[in-house]
This record gives structure tokens, C-alpha cells and sequence, in this order.
């Protein structure tokens, strides 16, 4: 019955585990097997391997074979050097002192070796570690740095619109401002003054209401007419294209009076060609008066000044 040394599967699905056995080579793999002879972990770095060396080496002198991956494990751990060495002993070619000082020798050369690459192994995993660490510091300070950068843009930029607004206020502060006090107060002053300005033409009305019908009633008519002239000549001196309105209402108010006087006396034409005469004179006298002092009053009043003559 041929008797290999082989690898034995146990462990869970991705991290296997071996037993090293001396087993029949018709028995399934991981079925019936004749001696355990040690483990074999391949998920270390480096492998852990477990083996009764005394019991391997009977197993070989014996005539078992190993397997290529069991050979290349009993060589890692001197199994086959003994069995060679044992061979020469045998053969007397050398005692078995000189076999075991060589077996010595070999065995704390292969263990400088595996120390060796364990340090190896140690340093180059510090290595990758602090520079895994390095790189994550790297990262840490860049997205610091990042924030920072983002932090102070926006805080520039609310900066730069509160100063653009400041700028706007400044340059139109009439937009958000409503009318001044002062504004307000010259145009109530304004209303004011031209309803005392009616008020008057209204108490003129009523006064000459009053009156009988005489001569001599044309004359004070004309006067009034002229010191209304007067009085509405001074709310527009020469300034007609900066107040329009003023120098309407100054028309249409001495329009009412002339048309107010003028009913009064009907028959005066008739009956006192004299009167009529003295109260053109006048009418002339007061236009010549106030000619220098309101030249715009004769451009303002046109249709006034024809109907005065004509009466």
C-alpha cells in the first residue's frame, strides 16, 4: 500500500487551513488518513507551519512520498535535510555528530532568514503605515484649508454687495426718501395763497354787488381790475416757462373780474360818453404804470387788455 504525505483541507470558505498527514493515495483527500504529522496556515505573512519533525522523517525513511507542495513545505522546515544526512550516516559516510553539528548549522541559517524577512515584513508595513497616516494628514489640512479658503470667499463677496448697495444709496438717496418737510411745506403754503387770493375776489364781488349802479361805479371797477393785475403780475415775473400754472390762474382770475364788472353798468356807455372817456384815460395811465415794472404781464393778459379798451 504507497503511503504519500499531503495536505489535508479544513478551515472556512476563503481562508483555508491544512493539516499535513500521512495518508493512503486511494483514500479520497480529505477523507481517511494514517498520521497527523503537523499544520500549514498560508493566511500569515509568512506562513505558520507546524511540523513534528521526528515523526516525518520515520514517515520518509519508511518510503512515504510527498506530494510537490508538501516536499516544498518539509524542506522550509528541515525535514528533508535530516532524512538526507540520515542517509549518509547509514552509508557511514559521516557520524552522526557531524550530521547533527550540519543539521545545527543549516537549521539557525534558515531561521536568520525567516527573522530577516519578518523585519523586513515589520518595516515595510511601518512604512506603508505612516505613510497611509502622512496621506490622510495631507487630505485633513487640504480640505482644512479648503473650508478656510471657502469661508473667506464668502464672506468676501457679502462684503462686496453690502458695499455695492452702500454705493447705490449713496449716489440715489432720493429713491428710498419720500418728500422733505420742506417741500411740503412751501407747496401747503402755496395752496394756502391762492385760496386767500379767491377769497378776496370773492369779498370784491360782493362788495360791489352792493353798490348802486352809477357813472362812477366803471371807475373803481377798472382800479380794482388793475390792482389785480398788480397783485397777479408779481406771482409770475418773466418766469413763465418755470411756472405754467401760477400765470393761468393769475388769467383766469382777472378774466372773472372783468366779467364781473362788466354787467354792472350796462347803460354807462349811452348815457356818459364823459365817464367812459376819464376811465380809459385811467385805464391807459395804470397800463403805462405797469409796463416797466411786469413787462410779462401785457404777454399773459392779452385778451384782458382788449376788452378793457373796447369797454
Amino acid at each position: 500500500m504507497p503511503v504519500k504525505i499531503r495536505l489535508q483541507r479544513h478551515g472556512k470558505k476563503g481562508k483555508p487551513f491544512y493539516w499535513i498527514v500521512a495518508a493512503d493515495s486511494r483514500a479520497k483527500r480529505d477523507g481517511r488518513y494514517l498520521k497527523k504529522l503537523g499544520t500549514y496556515n498560508p493566511n500569515t505573512n509568512p506562513a505558520t507551519i507546524n511540523l513534528n519533525l521526528e515523526d516525518t522523517v520515520a514517515w520518509l525513511e519508511k518510503g512515504a512520498q510527498p506530494t510537490d507542495t508538501a516536499r516544498t513545505l518539509l524542506s522550509y522546515k528541515g525535514a528533508m535535510i535530516r532524512h538526507h544526512l540520515n542517509g549518509g550516516v547509514k552509508k557511514g559516510a559521516l557520524t552522526q555528530e557531524e550530521a547533527d553539528k550540519k543539521f545545527m548549522a543549516w537549521l539557525e541559517e534558515k531561521q536568520a532568514k525567516i527573522q530577516a524577512k519578518k523585519e523586513g515584513l515589520s518595516k515595510d508595513e511601518s512604512k506603508a503605515k505612516a505613510k497611509r497616516l502622512a496621506d490622510e494628514k495631507a487630505v485633513s489640512e487640504k480640505r482644512l484649508i479648503d473650508a478656510a479658503a471657502a469661508i473667506a470667499e464668502a464672506e468676501a463677496a457679502k462684503n462686496d454687495s453690502e458695499t455695492s448697495n452702500d454705493e447705490v444709496n449713496i449716489e440715489n438717496p432720493a429713491d428710498n426718501e419720500s418728500a422733505t418737510p420742506e417741500e411740503e411745506k412751501s407747496t401747503s403754503e402755496e395752496i394756502k395763497a391762492s385760496e386767500g387770493d379767491v377769497e378776496e375776489i370773492k369779498s370784491e364781488k360782493e362788495a360791489s354787488e352792493g353798490d348802486e349802479l352809477a357813472p362812477e361805479a366803471k371807475v373803481p371797477a377798472e382800479e380794482k381790475t388793475s390792482e389785480v393785475e398788480e397783485k397777479s403780475v408779481p406771482v409770475t415775473p418773466t418766469t413763465e416757462e418755470n411756472n405754467p400754472d401760477s400765470e393761468a390762474i393769475a388769467e383766469e382770475k382777472v378774466l372773472e373780474v372783468e366779467e364781473e364788472s362788466a354787467p354792472e353798468t350796462p347803460t354807462t356807455e349811452e348815457t356818459t360818453p364823459d365817464a367812459e372817456a376819464t376811465t380809459e384815460e385811467k385805464v391807459l395811465e395804470a397800463e403805462e404804470e405797469s409796463t416797466p415794472e411786469t413787462p410779462a404781464a401785457e404777454e399773459t393778459t392779452p385778451d384782458a387788455e382788449a376788452t378793457v379798451e373796447e369797454k
